[in-house]
């Protein structure tokens, strides 16, 4: 992020397909005050808090796990037809926080490992480089992971004394590549999580995106082993000011006095060291949100969805039309998402996307930022949240030009 956000205020009038963040409109009419009382009113008829008890709930420090899980535990059930109990969730400072603390939790021993989906989201690597997580990278395919090669990186993992702890996926229009898990991947990738003892740490963070028509299940709603912890935010369907994300951890676990707890209790008792609780305050907005949604993300976020399939559209649109001539340059066709994925015949890095800024005022970010194993990458991502129908088809004018300019001497050397 804060490469992203230095990179925009250097090129100030470049159009910038770089950041992931939500349109800008939509953070414009959000009554905070609003959506705070709705949310004292639940506490009052719900919980039958006195306006001096809700006052001390909302201003003083709150339990680690959270405020709002009996919400978010309402809001899985209808959209998603999953149940939880709210004791296994832990609200969270953004989902960046619960990604910290479930590394750090399950990284218990310096042969553990976790494997990743390259191209994987920065923040996920960032979280286990400090906490030390030896990564290994597998491969994205259309599917969405190579299950062939995870597969030989658990018995690989096995044969060196190791063990293969976790799997990291984002199964629905993943950040950096847009791409959707198919259903069989999903039951398959169970299977396998059983049959070589590991966990699926799954991320629906741009699920909401999806089409009625395109919305596969959740791979925790088909987990019966309790093989699957699940990561969401309501950065991009709420507003990100607020900084509320959680963590559904109901795998059962043993203390060290042998008593029988959830992991969620282990994530809130390292969270405790870290940022004591989510700040109740922000809890409170959010929560009020969903409850005057009628506890369902996909009702609170029907326009955000409608914008961002439109922006999606949009994109893809303007590079059939800009670079469809273009012999050399290749991109993928996400069916949800904010991002897509531009293949280029020459190396893609930063000197490069200077050049696009500096000379032709157009940015996008380069996937080398996404990969761990420090390959060459001849792709960039291009996202579509951030910006108007009309940016979109500007900057896509002037990437067209970038790119002409490009690969124009390499058609002319080819030929």
């Amino acid at each position: 992020m804060n490469f992203l956000n230095e990179i925009m205020q250097r090129y100030p009038h470049a159009i910038s397909f770089a950041p992931g963040a939500p349109y800008p409109v939509f953070l414009e009419s959000i009554d905070v005050q609003h959506y705070m009382d709705v949310f004292a009113e639940s506490l009052k008829s719900s919980r039958h808090l006195s306006p001096a008890q809700i006052q001390r709930c909302l201003h003083q420090y709150g339990p680690a796990k959270g405020l709002i899980n009996d919400i978010v535990a309402r809001l899985l059930h209808r959209d998603e037809q999953l149940i939880v109990d709210a004791a296994s969730i832990v609200i969270t400072v953004g989902c960046q926080e619960a990604m910290l603390l479930l590394l750090r939790a399950l990284r218990s021993d310096p042969n553990d490992q976790l494997a990743v989906v390259t191209p994987c989201y920065v923040g996920l690597i960032g979280a286990a480089r400090l906490v030390e997580f030896d990564v290994v990278p597998i491969d994205e395919c259309d599917s969405g992971i190579d299950l062939k090669q995870l597969r030989h990186a658990c018995c690989e993992a096995r044969a060196a004394g190791k063990r293969l702890k976790a799997v990291y996926v984002a199964p629905d229009h993943s950040n950096p590549s847009g791409t959707q898990m198919s259903d069989i991947t999903r039951a398959a990738l169970l299977d396998l999580a059983a049959e070589l003892d590991f966990l699926i740490i799954e991320d629906n963070t741009y699920r909401f995106t999806s089409a009625d028509e395109s919305y596969p299940p959740l791979i925790k709603s088909l987990d019966r082993q309790h093989r699957v912890i699940l990561l969401g935010t309501f950065a991009k369907t709420c507003t990100p000011g607020a900084r509320v994300g959680y963590v559904v951890a109901d795998q059962p676990i043993r203390s060290e006095d042998g008593r029988k707890r959830l992991f969620a209790d282990e994530l809130a008792a390292l969270k405790t060291m870290v940022t004591v609780n989510t700040s109740p305050i922000c809890q409170a907005l959010i929560g009020g949100m969903l409850i005057a949604h009628e506890y369902s993300i996909r009702q609170l976020a029907q326009d955000k969805t409608r914008k961002y399939r439109k922006n999606l559209d949009c994109l893809l649109t303007a590079l059939d039309e800009h670079l469809g001539d273009l012999p050399h340059v290749a991109w993928n066709r996400p069916n949800g998402g904010f991002f897509v994925r531009l293949r280029l015949p020459v190396p893609v890095d930063e000197s490069l996307m200077a050049l696009s800024a500096e000379q032709f005022g157009v940015l996008w970010t380069p996937m080398s930022h996404f990969h761990i194993d420090g390959r060459v990458s001849h792709e960039l991502r291009l996202s579509c949240s951030y910006l108007s129908e009309q940016q979109i088809e500007e900057g896509m004018g002037r990437l067209s030009r970038f790119l002409h300019h490009l690969t124009t001497p390499l058609s002319a050397g080819m030929a």
